[in-house]
């Protein structure tokens, strides 16, 4: 998987919104497939537009439970939004997934702006999900 500061260089790269649409599609494509089961009510996200399911994955073999995640969605610009989302916060402890803002990074690869209020609210849905995953590893650990 492509890592943040790899996503962030190649985003500084292209100068054009469209180019910028492009990339997030492909990487929606680089996405490792979500299997069919994991298509299920219980990884879907609550608040998107599109279908957009989560896979949450918790690693208790350390001193902290780290968390990986898997992703998909029926529409192509958001499977890359769901990659660079899930790309941000995987391999993280819960305790390091608290203190990550994705909005930040939204803002610094000025998508911000160019997401429309639907796909914007369809992020912060998401990225709830994925720290309400993170607290109930941490109030299990």
């Amino acid at each position: 998987m492509t890592s943040i500061a790899d996503i962030i260089a190649d985003f500084e790269l292209l100068d054009e919104w469209e180019d910028r649409y492009r990339y997030l599609i492909e990487l929606g494509r680089k996405l490792e497939p979500l299997p069919e089961e994991a298509h299920n009510e219980d990884n879907k996200v609550r608040g998107c537009a599109s279908q957009v399911w989560v896979e949450t994955r918790v690693d208790r073999s350390g001193p902290q439970p780290v968390l990986t995640f898997r992703g998909d969605s029926d529409a192509h610009i958001v499977r890359g939004l769901v990659c660079l989302v899930l790309t941000l916060y995987s391999n993280h402890t819960a305790e390091e997934i608290a203190g990550i803002d994705a909005m930040d990074l939204f803002a610094q690869l000025d998508l911000t702006g160019h997401l429309t209020p639907q796909r914007s609210n369809g992020v912060r849905a998401m990225v709830e999900r994925i720290k309400h995953d993170a607290r109930q590893a941490l109030q299990s650990a």
